[in-house]
């Protein structure tokens, strides 16, 4: 079976410097935080053209933390995309704030800064664009938007590490963005990470704050500032004790450990070439896929796609997949159900119909497969497959 992700090629690859960079962490007894994760999220920072990073337990904890930051919470909005992982709608729903859906474009699948503007009421606070897929919403408009209405831009980057908006990197185009580091990422740790990376001071000390129990220095500022104090540390004073004890806000055990740091380290440098020979399998998908009954992923010429997935649609969904099992190909689903139509969000009173495309790309879409280790054979095999495919 031809998979539609595969990380144990890319471990290969890279095994002895993986190797080597794991047993140095485990010898030096500092598991947690440390240099090893310092370093890393100065890498990151600068990779992405930000001034701070901040390394965190999971993407999920970096959206949560992220708007906590922000001062968001009970009583306030944010808007977001229809179609996406649930996570980002999730992270707005445990912070004590609304989700509210828009519509995605019908050839980018990002969010549509169209339907943008009448979504917004006296209670948005945040908007949150998700570069689904691997490539970038159009910032320049979303933030316009947002932004004139006081309304804080959180970019969703946990399928979009290393893409690019008109040149620029995702996490350096809007307020504060949110990385997943998951195992299948185009930048994927060995378990679970995450970071936040931004270029404000403000919400970056509530980050670091907030994933250590809304402790010490960080944690008394960001106390301060979300309650319209004035700050003085000259005044705090932790009595000769670990400043880990004096907690200000209620906040989280969320820290990205040093052998993930490590790992990410180690793959951080290739990444860009990981990215481009992506888009070269998307490139050979794109003129040797002739099947009219699939649909090919539309890239805006503003952008530089990464193809976390390689997206398609096709009208007979369950048939095409069940066809490609049986040719040893296997297929995915991004995303099967919309967030407006799924269970945890039903309170909300949307229905269907609100979103159409978002419903459609989640009735139709299917992914096949894409990751930088596909041998020439391999790509050449699912093309055969699905140009041969009939309804």
């Amino acid at each position: 079976m031809i998979p539609v992700m595969n990380v144990q090629r890319q471990y290969a690859s890279l095994q002895e410097e993986l190797d080597n960079a794991a047993l140095e962490v485990l010898h030096s007894g500092g598991y947690i935080l440390g240099p090893k994760v310092t370093d890393f999220e100065k890498q990151f920072a600068d990779y992405c053209g930000a001034k701070y990073a901040v390394g965190v337990g999971n993407g999920t904890d970096a959206l949560v933390i992220a708007l906590l930051a922000a001062g968001i919470g009970q009583g306030d909005e944010v808007i977001t995309t229809a179609m996406t992982f649930v996570s980002t709608a999730e992270a707005i729903a445990q912070v004590g704030a609304t989700p509210v859906f828009v519509d995605i474009d019908s050839e980018t699948y990002t969010m549509d800064p169209s339907k943008l503007e009448a979504a917004f009421t006296s209670k948005t606070k945040a908007v949150i664009p998700v570069h689904i897929y691997g490539q970038a919403a159009d910032m320049d408009e979303i933030c316009k938007i947002a932004h004139s209405h006081n309304a804080l831009v959180i970019e969703d980057c946990a399928q979009a590490a290393g893409a690019k908006y008109k040149g620029r990197r995702t996490c350096s185009l809007g307020d504060i963005a949110c990385v997943s580091f998951f195992p299948t990422k185009n930048l994927g740790a060995a378990g679970d990470a995450g970071i936040i990376v931004t270029s404000n001071e403000d919400l970056y000390k509530g980050c670091m704050a907030y994933r250590v129990h809304g402790s010490g220095l960080n944690g008394a500022y960001t106390y301060a500032r979300l309650n319209g104090q004035e700050f003085d540390e000259s005044k705090i004073d932790f009595h000769g004790n670990l400043p880990k004890y004096y907690n200000y806000l209620v906040g989280f055990n969320s820290r990205l450990d040093a052998l993930q740091a490590a790992m990410l380290s180690v793959k951080l440098p290739h990444l860009d070439d990981w990215n481009e020979r992506r888009r070269q399998i998307a490139a050979i998908y794109n003129e040797k896929i002739t099947n009219d009954k699939l649909s090919k992923p539309v890239v805006a010429d503003y952008n530089e796609h990464i193809f976390y997935v390689y997206p398609m649609k096709v009208n007979d969904r369950a048939k095409f997949r069940a066809y490609m099992e049986e040719k040893g190909i296997a297929t995915g689903v991004y995303f099967p159900v919309p967030m407006h139509e799924q269970a945890c969000f039903g309170q909300l009173g949307y229905k269907h119909g609100d979103f159409p495309v978002a419903e459609d790309l989640a009735e139709h879409g299917v992914t096949i497969p894409m990751f930088p280790e596909l041998t020439d054979e391999e790509i050449q095999t699912v093309i055969d497959a699905i140009n041969a495919y009939t309804e």
